[in-house]
């Protein structure tokens, strides 16, 4: 069973921004999201809705509609960054 991935377009060109070397990193990160949407390695967020998923210095931020088996990436970029 894998969910269907949606990358808004501020994520996307977050992601383009980003140095190849970490890009290919949180890019294979996400696409394991497909398979496992709530690896070891991510948090519930609180006080804001969604999920993180940390890779090294860096977050992804996304939704899970389980009902639709759909995630949602909302926000990548350095952990100083990404929760403003």
């Amino acid at each position: 069973m894998s969910y269907a991935l949606g990358i808004l377009p501020r994520a996307q060109r977050e992601l383009g921004a980003l140095p190849t070397e970490i890009y290919q990193r949180l890019r294979e990160a996400i696409f394991e999201l497909a398979y496992e949407p709530r690896p070891q390695s991510s948090r519930k967020m609180i006080g804001r809705e969604g999920w993180r998923l940390r890779v090294g210095d860096y977050r992804v931020l996304y939704e899970i509609d389980d009902v639709k088996q759909a995630i949602t990436i909302v926000h990548v970029g350095h952990r100083r960054d990404v929760y403003r």
